[in-house]
């Protein structure tokens, strides 16, 4: 009875072992399949990226290549293009499509952080922050991995500033000019998104503070009245430049005589400070005409006559040696041009002839005719200044003489009487 029980028991038994042993089964599939794929002993990691400098906030695509029994070497320099390799591949094979590669940066961000292979590589992108620095971006699988630490974000990148005005040298009241800084790498490319500050020592700067283009430059404006030097700093790196301020010409601008009158010569005589050079010079008179004058240094004079009476602002500029105008202005007082009449006789009789002398008061004045008209209508035109006048009846007679400058204006009149008997 013993027996027979034991065998029963036996049987009883067996089909729960198999369960048991077929759900342990079932159970250890089910973990190795959750399990992730990693690289295998022996696997070298290859890093490269297309550029070693990212601007802040920018991106950049990384590469990373999973050989089995690869060959190690040794790290590149770390500049120039896709330079940024840590190791490189020997003769071995690509690992397993879906090997799990997992990435870490120190700075900014790689995304996706964790990637599966195909045909032995993966590309995933660094997104960098607002911070620069030297990002060191790490990527591991299994037991092997690989390190990019030449991965230069901002300024970091910065190896030179070199700073540069459009207007190296202003007019000597000042003004503004642009300012460029242009940010490099030390391999000579630019590095753009970064920003550059702006300081002086003379004047202003606006805006204190600029983001490279793509270009790598960063542009301000100075403001400024006297010589100015402006530094422009990206992180460590810094550079400057000197904006001058060119002496003033030291204008100036007498006349004599002054007040003049219609019709006299009058010397206008230019100055300009020692050693100053006043460029491409032009005088206005203020009546309407003006005479260049070229480049003009210490004492020049040149000689006007105004045609009628008034009050001109006659006005000289001029260029200085940075381009600037500076100018001088004084007012010239013209009245008219003082004339007499002078008759030869003044009690004249009956058919005899007078002669009437008509005098100015400057000398040398520029003068093109006379004219002289009588109360009884007669009118004669003369180019000097006398005339004669046979006269048939008695009586107080009236001679006018107008005198025309050179430009057919009149710049003076007088009147005289005289009684024939």
């Amino acid at each position: 009875m013993v027996t027979h029980s034991l065998a029963r028991a036996a049987r009883l038994r067996r089909p729960a072992i198999i369960l048991a042993s077929a759900l342990i089964g079932v159970l250890s599939f089910s973990g190795c399949e959750k399990m992730p794929l990693l690289a295998p002993t022996g696997t070298v990691i290859t890093l490269i990226t297309t550029s070693t400098t990212v601007p802040l906030n920018g991106e950049i695509e990384i590469i990373a290549t999973l050989i089995e029994q690869g060959v190690a070497q040794t790290p590149g320099t770390g500049t120039g293009t896709n330079t940024g390799t840590t190791s490189t591949p020997g003769a071995g094979t690509p690992v397993h499509n879906g090997t799990l590669v997992t990435f870490t940066s120190t700075i900014g961000r790689v995304e996706p952080r964790e990637a599966r292979t195909e045909n032995g590589q993966v590309r995933v992108r660094f997104i960098a922050g607002g911070q620069s620095g030297t990002a060191r971006i790490t990527a591991y699988s299994g037991g092997a991995s690989a390190t990019l630490d030449n991965l230069l974000v901002g300024t970091a990148a910065a190896a030179r500033v070199t700073v540069t005005a459009t207007q190296q040298t202003l007019g000597s009241a000042g003004g503004t000019t642009e300012v460029q800084a242009r940010v490099q790498t030390e391999g000579g490319n630019p590095v753009p998104g970064v920003p550059v500050t702006f300081t002086t020592n003379a004047g202003t700067v606006n805006p204190t503070s600029a983001i490279t283009d793509e270009n790598g430059i960063a542009r301000t404006n100075l403001t400024t009245t006297t010589q100015a030097v402006v530094t422009a700093r990206a992180g460590a790196q810094t550079g400057e430049v000197t904006v001058g301020v060119t002496a003033s010409l030291g204008l100036g601008l007498t006349v004599s005589p002054n007040p003049t009158s219609a019709g006299v010569p009058t010397v206008f005589t230019i100055n300009t400070a020692a050693n100053g050079m006043a460029r491409d010079a032009v005088i206005n008179f203020g009546d309407g005409r003006q005479q260049s004058l070229g480049n003009v240094s210490g004492t020049t004079t040149v000689t006007h006559v105004y045609n009628s009476s008034g009050t001109y602002t006659a006005t000289v500029s001029a260029n200085d040696a940075g381009g600037s105008r500076q100018s001088q202005s004084t007012a010239v007082i013209v009245g008219a041009l003082g004339v007499t009449v002078t008759p030869s006789n003044s009690t004249p009789n009956v058919g005899s002839s007078v002669t009437f002398t008509a005098n100015t008061t400057g000398s040398n004045v520029p003068v093109s005719r006379y004219i002289w008209t009588y109360d009884d209508g007669v009118v004669q035109e003369t180019t000097g200044n006398t005339t004669t006048r046979l006269f048939n009846t008695r009586g107080v007679k009236t001679v006018r003489v107008d005198v025309i400058g050179v430009n057919g204006q009149q710049i003076g009149t007088a009147t005289t009487q005289i009684n024939v008997i």
